[in-house]
């Protein structure tokens, strides 16, 4: 009987062990702004499962899938390529979720399309990174390339402050500062949105899938093997998250402010619009990114961690 005893102790010790690991909250970090304005729903509505984290930089984000610290995390698409290679496979592809958030803001009245650029300077962010490359893959394929002055700022907060200031007359500006600069200036407006150019443009080079897919949710590798059904169930309550954002702003503004996903409900709700807020993954995911990694590998191989990705870079339930 003692030894009966002493074999039921010991596997309900084994089952409350499992089953506290089990209940152990997955460690999910996201940016502040729209690549972490997705997962509102999730932090809402399943706060005992995962455990947040909001990062002000991807440094952040790097930090944390190299210590282990993060198991789940959204990031820009470059960055996780990028973390594939420096990790040799550490990290996996779960889902797209954000695509370009990009707009060319002005207080011309007059441009209506790409082609009104010509013959202007446009001021932007993001030189030497994917907003640069971006940039050119559409005034190239517009034949604009020569016609068109880019002059870059060093910072968002910068340029939109000269946009709302009339410093500068034609910007390439991300939200949330589109929205920022718009509510300092009521003669402004986002005259042109860049992931529709970027789509147009692809289709004119024969790119019928590229489309430009700036946000994303990775996952550490070890963790997904060593937890399938948490991650299955991650995806399922970040796609409802999505649809929930997507269709209502309102309520999903309330909820960026109060997790701090961004300071003020009332610009959250602007941009949401603008921020093009997805949910993609498997097969789809995979037709949707590949394209663009390719274009720019081609622009510059150290963007995406100086190689493409192989297969076992894009996860699979």
């Amino acid at each position: 009987m003692k030894k009966i005893w002493m074999a039921a102790m010991a596997a309900l010790l084994v089952l409350l062990t499992v089953a506290c690991a089990a209940a152990e909250p997955a460690q999910v970090y996201a940016l502040k702004g729209p690549t972490g304005i997705g997962m509102v729903g999730v932090m809402q509505d399943h706060p005992d499962e995962y455990e947040f984290t909001l990062c002000g930089a991807a440094d952040e984000i790097v930090a944390a899938i190299a210590s282990g610290s993060a198991d789940i995390a959204a990031c820009p698409t470059n960055l996780a390529a990028t973390l594939y290679q420096k990790t040799s496979g550490g990290v996996r592809l779960l889902a797209l979720n954000t695509l370009g958030v990009l707009h060319v803001v002005t207080s011309d009245a007059d441009i209506d399309s790409i082609d009104d650029l010509a013959g202007r300077t446009v001021y932007a962010t993001g030189q030497a990174s994917v907003p640069e490359y971006v940039i050119d893959y559409i005034l190239k394929q517009n034949g604009l390339t020569d016609s068109v002055t880019i002059e870059y700022v060093a910072e968002h907060s910068e340029l939109a402050t000269m946009l709302a200031a009339g410093q500068a007359e034609i910007g390439i500006l991300p939200e949330p500062h589109v929205t920022s600069a718009l509510m300092q200036n009521d003669q402004l407006r986002a005259a042109l949105d860049v992931t529709a150019l970027f789509e147009d443009a692809a289709r004119q080079a024969g790119n019928e899938d590229m489309v430009l897919s700036m946000g994303c949710v990775i996952v550490r590798t070890a963790y997904a093997e060593e937890h399938p059904d948490q991650v299955a169930a991650f995806l399922d309550a970040y796609a409802a998250s999505v649809e929930f954002v997507n269709s209502d702003p309102e309520a999903a503004s309330q909820q960026v402010e109060a997790f701090g996903v961004m300071p003020k409900a009332a610009v959250a709700l602007r941009a949401i619009p603008n921020c093009h807020i997805v949910f993609v993954d498997g097969e789809a995911m995979r037709a949707q990114i590949e394209p663009l990694y390719e274009l720019l590998f081609e622009a510059n191989p150290a963007s995406i961690g100086g190689a493409l990705p192989d297969d076992a870079f894009y996860y699979a339930r």
